[in-house]
């Protein structure tokens, strides 16, 4: 089983959009019992929270569900992840810190597998929703093409 994990902030925007997103690539591509995804945030603040509303209607127009979602921290049961993924610089730097040189899974941002260094802005600042979705799906269909590659290789 390989073992994905996004990472913000909030965990109320960025991470659950792409937790959401990429469940429904992994559902669409049949591999639901090969792929576990989750979501976390680096702060507690919106601790237990459901997902923004803005997310949540962003979503809903792809027919994408957040049902049951809430905000949740990093914990040290995250350390199992085979991917970590990170939204921006700042949630990298913040996971760094909370895995503290702890053997654990690959770090990198979302847009790093489609070749891009570059950060998903957050919609809690930009307000554009849209923007944040379209780079998380474009991240994702990397991601999953990568993790599919891993997965025939290893059959």
């Amino acid at each position: 089983m390989v073992k994905v994990l996004f990472v913000c902030l909030g965990n109320i925007c960025r991470s659950p959009m792409a937790e959401a997103v990429f469940r429904k690539m992994v559902v669409d591509a049949g591999l639901e019992k090969q792929i576990f995804i989750d979501s976390a945030a680096t702060s507690s603040w919106e601790h237990g929270n459901p997902v923004h509303h803005g997310t949540r209607e962003r979503l809903a127009k792809e027919n994408i569900s957040v049902k049951g979602m809430h905000s949740r921290t990093l914990e040290d049961k995250d350390l199992n992840n085979d991917y970590i993924v990170g939204m921006d610089e700042s949630n990298i730097k913040n996971i760094i810190r909370f895995i503290n040189g702890r053997k654990t899974g690959e770090v990198k941002m979302l847009l790093e597998y489609t070749g891009e260094k570059r950060g998903i802005a957050d919609p809690w600042y930009t307000g554009d929703f849209d923007t944040t979705y379209n780079d998380v799906v474009k991240g994702c269909s990397a991601l999953l093409k990568l993790i599919e590659k891993e997965l025939e290789n290893n059959n």
